[in-house]
């Protein structure tokens, strides 16, 4: 297979969806012309026009809000939102619109909306309002898919099954993915949501790890290889969630890391944590170890972004910390 950025592999899966079906559209700021602040929509609006590419103002409300309403009359809009930071400002219409218009009414209707925005940043020194990794705070909400691009070939699958989805779906990207290669298939293709992969296998220890913490947790895999035998878990939805790959690696291992970039206080890696631990206890020869972003904002600072944000080397400690290694 042919390798390609993460970008140009999301860039393919809303080329090949909105040319798939005329009821999808993109809808965001400078998404155009401009092709998105990370240029991820580049020529779509040559491609498609400004009817199914359609740049907005500055109101995150609005291009969620209206993309809810699109959804329940039978459009299939694709939101971004620039960064994740300002999903804040359409929380309102994902939690209390979106998320609940299918029990509202009574399970009539559906609500096939993707909003894809992105996460972390710390690379960039993007500073506090635009370096957040909030997907945990979209688990929260019923009704609500999370779905996280973690490589390239996930990104494109991922992405078209979100957008055929007939649920709201959140669709995380990760800043400083999007120039990361992969092999990517040429041809048209899905990935289901709710399924993970199983990166690399091993014996001693699980790691499971999301968009950047996947790649470092895949080199601290192969560093410490001649020691320890790491299995590497790459989730791929958040919600749902499959427990029983998680859980199925953990009885094998007996030992399980979780790395994720995003606040370990009530987040994912805590909340994947529980989850093992209900279903794999009685297998587990260590409490599941959490590697994650303590209760601060992401810091301006390089010195202190590093001190903040989990590296390779704050997975391989965790995994050296394993007790009977």
């Amino acid at each position: 297979m042919p390798e390609k950025s993460m970008r140009h592999a999301i860039n393919d899966a809303l080329s090949e969806e909105l040319a798939r079906d005329d009821s999808a559209y993109l809808i965001g700021e400078d998404i155009g012309k401009a092709g998105g602040s990370f240029a991820v929509t580049r020529g779509l609006h040559d491609e498609f026009g400004g009817d199914r590419v359609i740049d907005t103002p500055i109101s995150e409300a609005a291009i969620v809000g209206s993309s809810a309403g699109a959804g329940l009359t039978g459009s299939r809009p694709i939101a971004e939102i620039m960064y994740a930071d300002f999903m804040g400002l359409a929380a309102d219409q994902v939690m209390n619109q979106a998320g609940l218009f299918k029990y509202m009414f009574g399970g009539d209707v559906t609500v096939p909306l993707t909003i894809r925005t992105v996460n972390g940043g710390p690379g960039s020194n993007a500073a506090a309002q635009h370096s957040k990794s909030l997907h945990g705070l979209f688990m929260h909400m019923p009704g609500v898919r999370v779905v996280l691009a973690n490589t390239a070939y996930d990104a494109k699958g991922l992405l078209k099954s979100a957008i055929r989805s007939d649920d709201p779906v959140v669709f995380f990207e990760h800043m400083e993915l999007y120039n990361r290669e992969g092999e990517v298939p040429e041809k048209s293709y899905t990935l289901p949501l709710g399924e993970a992969a199983v990166e690399r296998e091993g014996a001693d220890v699980t790691v499971v790890a999301t968009q950047k913490m996947l790649h470092y947790a895949l080199d601290v895999a192969s560093s410490v290889a001649d020691d320890i035998s790491v299995e590497v878990i790459n989730p791929r939805t958040l919600k749902p969630l499959d427990v029983e790959t998680l859980v199925e690696s953990a009885k094998k291992t007996g030992r399980v890391v979780v790395a994720d970039e995003s606040v370990i206080q009530n987040g994912p890696a805590s909340y994947i944590a529980r989850r093992i631990e209900e279903e794999a206890f009685y297998h587990l020869e260590a409490p599941v170890e959490v590697v994650g972003v303590d209760d601060t904002p992401i810091p301006f600072s390089p010195p202190l972004t590093e001190a903040v944000v989990p590296d390779a080397s704050d997975i391989e400690t965790a995994i050296r910390g394993m007790p009977r290694l």
